[in-house]
């Protein structure tokens, strides 16, 4: 499938959806339309039957007005990009979809297996990865984690062929931050440097369109934190790497009810001021994604009748939890994994629904 997605493209998805799209779902960035959901591609089974199940939740948030899916290599063994790639290409050959339509994510970082865990992972490391030269011994991170440029370059063409993509819109590296748990972080900055020279050589080559971090810890530490990431130091190197025209675009961050550093954690320095994630990337021009919107799924029942009625209109928690997170200024896009068809219903009911604009003001 070549192309990737445009102005043009997802501007026309949009018009398509009409009335059927509520005022503030969609958003603009890079002069991109953005859906303020997006599915997720992280949980299951590493199982037919599961790659059945994401292959039509796939194509029914596609089809009911999210189009920004995201996934990674290492999700079920590399069988969820396989699953996104299936769907992609059902829809395009039925006509429902063009590729410039859709906003595809993926990671690399993690070691993955390919569509299982093998009998012998290590002889299954040795012979895909240290005998065929994509990384030595020396490259692992915490024994699970690289992000040289051979291996990113590897890992970036498996994805694309998982996919079946010529291009990916958006390529993260994969919890970076867990390499500060082993190294110094001068240490750290050149490795990352080195991984966004050859992410810029990507684009340059047209195998993705721009690129960012996708964290776990990184970006809710305080700064005294072994694993904090600054979101202006990875600018500045993007600045140093490629000038004011790179491509460090995006990042991802878990943000949620019970998570709410994102929002409430000022850790990052903007000019004299420390303001959190949210705004110090609003302020960098830099989009956000977060995920674990619903927690995994533990905040898709129970929430305090309290905080119910401050989202009236809405029928189940799971929709009053990604109501919460889509309607955080700040936050572009909220991912949730679903993997059944009748969570992608459930969920894009709140596509007819505009984001609940008064919810941070009433304090």
């Amino acid at each position: 499938m070549r192309g990737f997605a445009t102005a043009e493209g997802t501007a026309g998805y949009r018009k398509r959806l009409g009335a059927r799209a509520g005022k503030g779902h969609f958003r603009t960035w890079r002069g991109l339309t953005l859906s303020s959901l997006g599915i997720g591609t992280y949980l299951g089974d590493d199982t037919e039957a599961v790659d059945h199940a994401y292959e039509e939740s796939v194509r029914r948030a596609i089809e009911l007005g999210l189009n920004v899916v995201d996934t990674a290599i290492n999700y079920r063994h590399q069988r969820s990009e396989r699953s996104i790639g299936a769907a992609l290409r059902s829809l395009m050959s039925d006509g429902a979809i063009a590729r410039d339509e859709v906003v595809l994510a993926t990671k690399g970082g993690f070691i993955p297996f390919d569509g299982g865990k093998p009998a012998n992972p290590i002889a299954y490391f040795t012979e895909t990865y240290v005998r065929t030269g994509v990384l030595t011994p020396a490259d692992l991170v915490g024994g699970h984690h690289c992000m040289t440029p051979r291996y990113l370059a590897d890992q970036l063409d498996r994805s694309r062929a998982n996919l079946g993509v010529d291009t990916i819109d958006i390529y993260y590296l994969h919890n970076p931050e867990m390499e500060l748990e082993v190294l110094d972080r001068p240490v750290f900055m050149a490795r990352l440097r080195a991984a966004f020279e050859f992410l810029e050589s990507a684009v340059g080559a047209g195998k993705i369109r721009g690129y960012g971090t996708a964290t776990w810890n990184g970006y809710r530490q305080p700064a005294t934190a072994r694993d904090y990431l600054s979101l202006p130091d990875l600018v500045g190197l993007a600045r140093e790497v490629a000038g004011e025209q790179h491509h460090f675009a995006v990042i991802q961050l878990p943000y949620n009810l019970r998570m709410t550093e994102a929002l409430t954690v000022a850790n990052q320095p903007i000019g004299k001021a420390v303001v959190p994630i949210v705004q110090a990337a609003e302020q960098l021009g830099i989009y956000v994604m977060t995920s674990a919107s619903i927690a995994q799924g533990a905040l898709a029942r129970n929430l305090p009748a309290a905080f119910a009625q401050l989202l009236e209109g809405l029928s189940t928690d799971a929709q009053r939890a990604l109501q919460f997170v889509r309607s955080t200024p700040g936050v572009g896009t909220a991912l949730c994994g679903m993997q059944r068809v009748a969570h992608v219903e459930e969920n894009a009911a709140l596509v007819r629904v505009p984001p609940a604009e008064t919810l941070f003001t009433r304090a």
